[in-house]
């Protein structure tokens, strides 16, 4: 292989290197691209002035000193939680405790559950306050409201409220008797007049409980689907005949997914009528934002297409430098062997002007014609 072969093969392999390697890069950017992921901390339960006292504890799941409260927590679906000591110049003593829960059905739940024996608790989104302090109203309430402004807001189907509590009657209603609860222990705990084990916990049931002046209790179910509900309906009806007259004035009603139970000391007609005008509303509305998971489909999308560009532009640019390369490769080579630039003389040339065509020699140089 001569000189010149050797120089030809050299300028023709740099540049086919160098796109190999521009390829890998490229690839490689994409792909960090999308597999890289901004890890930010939670935003604080607690404001700086509580986190910043003796005996501050945070962190996820259960506490330790949680106690009786620890299992219906758990079921509530508790994330994570932080407990502070009032400040002493709020002239308040005692501790804050704040709770973050999966959606909003779980910190309902569990703020219907904590609000029998704290002093104070608040309910904001997926999170629950609890304040266990002695002190005035007033500096109980305003540090409520700084804690509340500061929890971490959460929007999309885990903000919204549950459904259920909305649909309870509430002429006659004893307001703090009504209570969400979406598990064996904080149905029981709350009161609850049912077997848990006919209710169907286990089947995403969630229940409200409620006592009506001078009259029983309403007990509302919902199911995830009609068939859920009609089967746990029948169970809860054998189990309402077995106890016979112990369970007073019992009225059931399916509609749906939803089961509307009446015991205790009912008025038989107006029991009938409490249950018959119970009905499950459907809300529709267009101008709720779209849950985070569509947002997140969303990116993704537009990272790939953003990838897609930025690929085929600098597939072209590369394709414009190869040009180059090889152009001005050929070029250089040409001149090396002595020859000119630009002439070709295996390329094909089409004269329309009638003169005979002059063809170069590559051995003489010499041109003639036919």
């Amino acid at each position: 292989m001569g000189v010149s072969s050797r120089i030809r093969v050299s300028l023709f392999a740099l540049p086919v290197l160098w796109f190999a390697a521009l390829l890998t890069s490229i690839a490689g950017g994409v792909a960090y691209a999308q597999t890289m992921m901004l890890a930010e901390p939670p935003a604080p339960l607690l404001p700086q002035v509580l986190r910043s006292e003796p005996g501050y504890d945070a962190g996820e799941g259960v506490p330790q000193w949680a106690g009786a409260d620890g299992p219906v927590l758990a079921e509530d679906g508790l994330k994570r939680y932080a407990r502070g000591t009032a400040p002493n110049a709020s002239g308040l003593h005692g501790q804050v405790t704040s709770y973050q829960f999966g959606d909003a059905t779980g910190a309902t739940s569990a703020y219907d559950y904590l609000r029998r024996s704290a002093p104070y608790v608040v309910r904001s989104g997926v999170s629950v306050v609890v304040a266990d302090v002695k002190g005035s109203r007033a500096s109980a309430d305003a540090l409520l409201k700084t804690i509340e402004t500061g929890l971490p807001k959460v929007s999309g189907a885990r903000g919204l409220a549950p459904l259920l509590p909305t649909v309870v009657p509430q002429k006659g209603l004893e307001k703090e008797s009504e209570h969400y609860a979406l598990g064996p222990r904080g149905y029981q705990a709350m009161g609850g007049v049912l077997p848990p084990e006919t209710i169907g916990f286990d089947k995403a049931a969630e229940t409200v409980t409620a006592k009506y002046a001078g009259e029983g209790t309403l007990t509302l179910l919902l199911y995830p689907t009609p068939q859920i509900a009609g089967e746990h309906g029948r169970a809860i009806e054998a189990e309402m005949n077995r106890e016979g007259a112990a369970s007073g004035t019992v009225k059931l009603r399916r509609e749906g997914t939803l089961l509307a139970l009446t015991t205790g000391r009912w008025n038989a007609s107006e029991a009938q009528k409490m249950v018959e005008g119970i009905h499950l509303r459907s809300e529709v509305t267009w101008d709720k934002p779209m849950p985070p998971q569509f947002h997140a489909e969303v990116r993704k999308t537009a990272s790939l297409l953003s990838s897609i560009l930025i690929f085929c532009g600098l597939g072209a640019l590369a394709a414009v430098v190869l040009g180059l390369f090889f152009g001005g490769g050929r070029a250089a080579i040409r001149v090396l062997q002595g020859k000119p630039v630009a002439s070709e003389p295996e390329f094909l040339r089409i004269d329309l002007s009638g003169r005979p065509a002059r063809i170069r020699s590559e051995s003489t140089g010499v041109a003639g014609g036919e």
